[in-house]
């Protein structure tokens, strides 16, 4: 383990990253560092990026020197109790530097950024509708326990029960590198609680995760020719505003047929530049994804992207199991998965890609 915490400091170049911080912080430290907001959290961001791994290389470090000493400690001792307490020191290590690699995984080209995700019930009318609910509180849970800000961009209720549609923007760093774990189709079995003959019922939902594209990082040039802009009123609980103003906003790219739609903001205004946002993160997903169906064509692979082809099941009835179809990781427990408990199915996912590039870079 101290061998793979040498191999991380190196590949970090963490004293690199020390000077940056210090260059950071000093801009922060300026008089006039707040006058421009925008840019203020530019540096608050970058700024926290750099120093979360830092951080944690050094709690890494001293964990590993504690162990090292409770060792040599025990073994001076020739005492059972002081081996127990390094073994467990030393399992305690391992998870976390595990856990660490795991960050450092999150390394692709828009990783670091927020993640946009959307959730759309499949056939099936209040079950789909209800199931597509409980993964927004799911999602929003998981968000909440990594202290990522949740804001709801556009929410869509079902007729009866549920959601039609919801998008979300999870904010935080590396949200996006995490979530697009989440990518696919959600299959639900359960005894149905709108069914009043207690018939199991098998519902989907689809969840979509895009990352949220910047200034810095936008290569998208849009047209205002190319657009249609449609307004309409918000369908919000209520509110200042809401249901009594066209201030929601709806964007069609005439090109590709993309829609975009956003209501949670106070303003005509701010909406249209909210769904701007999310079309030009659209646009980019969509060439990244024809990028890949290049390289696919090229290697010949087959792309299973079809509706029907779930990534992960949640088994209420008969038996209770979540299980993902990609990594065959499994979780007895469902109810806890539903609460937000997805670190070991986005730990495997990430794993697993890791693999699957790393077999293509050697050409399997």
């Amino acid at each position: 383990m101290a061998t793979r915490l040498a191999d991380f400091g190196r590949s970090l170049d963490v004293a690199a990253k020390g000077e940056r911080i210090a260059a950071l912080e000093d801009l922060m430290g300026a008089p006039n560092f707040w006058d421009d907001q925008d840019k203020a959290q530019k540096v608050i961001s970058e700024l926290n990026g750099l120093k979360a791994p830092v951080d944690k290389m050094k709690e890494l470090t001293q964990l590993s020197e504690d162990a090292e000493v409770a060792l040599e400690l025990a073994q001076e001792e020739n005492d059972m109790d002081l081996f127990a307490e390094a073994n467990q020191m030393a399992d305690k290590l391992k998870l976390e530097i595990d856990s660490f690699e795991l960050q450092l995984m999150l390394s692709g080209e828009y990783d670091a950024n927020n993640a946009i995700l959307e959730l759309h019930p499949g056939a099936g009318g209040t079950e789909s509708q209800d199931w597509a609910s409980i993964l927004l509180r799911m999602y929003t849970r998981w968000a909440e326990d990594h202290k990522y800000k949740v804001e709801v961009l556009d929410y869509l209720p079902g007729d009866e029960a549920g959601v039609k549609s919801v998008t979300l923007m999870i904010k935080g760093h590396n949200a996006y590198g995490y979530l697009k774990a989440e990518k696919g189709v959600h299959r639900l079995v359960r005894i149905s609680p709108f069914d009043s003959s207690g018939r199991r019922h098998t519902s989907f939902a689809s969840v979509d995760v895009i990352p949220e594209i910047t200034d810095e990082d936008n290569e998208i040039e849009v047209r205002p020719e190319e657009l249609r802009v449609d307004t309409f009123r918000s369908t919000g609980a209520g509110g200042q505003h809401i249901n009594t103003t066209d201030s929601a906003v709806r964007i069609t790219h005439l090109p590709t047929g993309i829609v975009v739609s956003c209501q949670s903001e106070r303003s005509q205004i701010q909406n249209r530049a909210v769904a701007m946002n999310l079309l030009k993160a659209r646009l980019a997903e969509k060439r990244r994804e024809e990028r890949e169906a290049e390289l696919a064509e090229i290697r010949g692979e087959q792309k299973d992207i079809g509706w029907g082809s779930q990534i992960r099941s949640y088994v209420f009835h008969p038996y209770s199991m979540v299980k993902d179809h990609r990594t065959n990781e499994e979780i007895g427990n469902v109810h806890a998965v539903v609460d937000g408990l997805l670190d070991p199915f986005i730990n495997a996912y990430l794993r697993w890609e890791l693999a699957r590039e790393q077999a293509r870079a050697k050409g399997e």
